[in-house]
């Protein structure tokens, strides 16, 4: 059984290393355990310092790709490593390395395929309120969009099993917490949640310049990622509003008809009714589209997987 715990950085020389020396290398029913570092372009001594405190691998992009890219990098390269378990956590030193034994435990023991971290934002007295906000909000249209009762949507704190990591498909840049938790929600893999120790970190966030930037930029990677895998339930709703909108001003205008036995001046809303309807109508065979290339994309994502899974079992390395 080999754990592979990748570290996105981006300019953390000043924490990486601590981060890196604090991993447990032996853990009850684990045999092996490998640092990998995923160097996301930066300009300081990040890498130089992940070395100097033991990292066992390190993949380095040529510019900063953002923490999207990072991340999926990372857990291909893990698999290319033959990682039955992956255990992804920040390189600011916010949480505790030590805590990784208690993440993998579920997965080990066969209970989960992820298991996510989750801090008690509320009780957090070093983290602002604008990003305690952000955190809510991000939190709460996960839960709304998955169903699914998550605590901390946005902890980078996270252990996935092979499979899992093998099923994970991401296409976001900017972040990675909402998307992985939709996808194993839509491909049916089971998750669960254990609290987790968090520490201020030394200096900004690099990810969070300003609330409104990530609530925009995370909206958007929830609202795509639904649309992803619900297409025909989004473009049915859309088509259901035009189409009652469209019927109720239609019977508005028969009503006038009826009563007056002429169209005058009714003409504008009839015209009106009569686009509602056929736009409503359009949307609704997008929607069919929509959902006949949902269906091929799950085929190629099925493709992927089996790839991924041959060149896994492989171990080809970095």
């Amino acid at each position: 059984m080999k754990l592979v715990v990748t570290i996105p950085a981006y300019n953390e020389a000043k924490t990486i290393g601590a981060v890196i020396r604090d991993i447990p290398r032996k853990i009850e029913g684990v045999g092996s355990v490998e640092v990998l570092v995923v160097d996301d372009g930066s300009t300081e001594d990040t890498v130089m310092r992940a070395k100097e405190a033991g990292a066992d691998h390190v993949v380095s992009h040529k510019k900063n790709e953002g923490l999207g890219f990072a991340f999926r990098d990372g857990l291909d390269a893990a698999l290319r490593l033959g990682a039955d378990i992956v255990v992804n956590i920040d390189a600011d030193g916010q949480y505790d390395p030590k805590d990784i034994p208690a993440l993998i435990e579920p997965l080990l023991n066969r209970r989960a395929d992820i298991v996510l971290s989750w801090r008690d934002i509320d009780n957090l007295e070093f983290m602002p309120i604008g990003k305690k906000i952000g955190n809510k909000l991000a939190t709460w249209l996960t839960r709304t969009v998955t169903g699914m009762p998550i605590k901390d949507a946005q902890s980078g704190f996270r252990a996935f099993s092979k499979e899992a990591a093998l099923r994970t498909n991401l296409s976001g840049k900017y972040t990675y917490v909402q998307e992985t938790i939709m996808q194993a929600k839509f491909k049916g893999l089971c998750i669960e949640q254990m609290p987790a120790k968090c520490r201020a970190r030394q200096d900004e966030s690099r990810l969070i310049k300003s609330l409104l930037t990530y609530a925009r930029r995370a909206g958007k990677v929830i609202l795509i990622t639904y649309w992803h895998y619900h297409p025909l339930r989004i473009f049915s709703a859309i088509a259901a509003i035009l189409i009652l909108a469209g019927s109720a001003s239609g019977i508005e205008v028969l009503v006038h008809i009826s009563r007056s036995g002429t169209l005058s001046p009714q003409a504008p809303v009839a015209i009106v009714a009569l686009i509602l309807i056929v736009t409503g109508i359009q949307a609704l065979i997008l929607g069919l589209f929509a959902e006949t290339i949902k269906t091929q994309r799950m085929f190629q994502e099925e493709i992927l997987y089996r790839l991924k899974r041959g060149e896994s079992n492989g171990n080809s390395g970095l």
